[in-house]
């Protein structure tokens, strides 16, 4: 059974050896369907695998949509919505921890919807360093594709009124996430 809104949970990202690569300590559930869950936060605490804390700068609104192989992250901020686009496993919800394989490659989609693609040197070394699977990098290959199509489309996380209306959502069943 999965948390109810306004649960915190917290987002764990590993690499495909299972190292441990990235923690959002606290993140507000605003919704969970058989589709997508997608949740909140504000200033967070991100452990990174060496140690090094930092706290996000604005607020955001993640969405993990049920078996693809990315999620997205929209920062809100005073001169428009910025998204970072991870390219990853499909996600595991068990209890309050949210989990997926990060795959290096990413996605930053800007407020007028351009968009730069991260990381692409670090996918192959990765790739050759742990040994992706044929069929990882087939999936890796179609999500960033599929990233690419749903920008230029402006479907789910990037059609316009999307974020505002999640992140009213969440204001209104968030719990103080300091």
């Amino acid at each position: 059974m999965s948390p109810a809104p306004g649960s915190i949970i917290r987002i764990e990202s590993y690499k495909h050896d299972h190292s441990l690569h990235r923690i959002w300590d606290k993140t507000t559930l605003i919704h969970t369907s058989d589709a997508v869950v997608i949740g909140g936060n504000d200033r967070v605490k991100v452990t990174e695998s060496d140690g090094r804390e930092w706290r996000t700068r604005e607020p955001a609104i993640c969405t993990f949509g049920r078996g693809q192989w990315f999620n997205t992250i929209a920062m809100i901020r005073d001169d428009g919505i910025y998204y970072y686009c991870n390219i990853g496993s499909p996600f595991s919800l068990k209890g309050n921890l949210l989990s997926y394989i990060d795959y290096d490659l990413d996605v930053k989609v800007f407020p007028d919807m351009t968009y730069t693609i991260l990381d692409e040197e670090e996918f192959l070394l990765h790739g050759k360093q742990m040994n992706y699977p044929p069929v990882v990098v087939e999936r890796v290959q179609g999500a960033l594709r599929e990233v690419l199509d749903w920008v230029r489309a402006r479907r789910g996380p990037f059609q316009n009124g999307f974020v505002q209306r999640w992140y009213e959502r969440y204001l209104s069943v968030r719990v103080d996430e300091e």
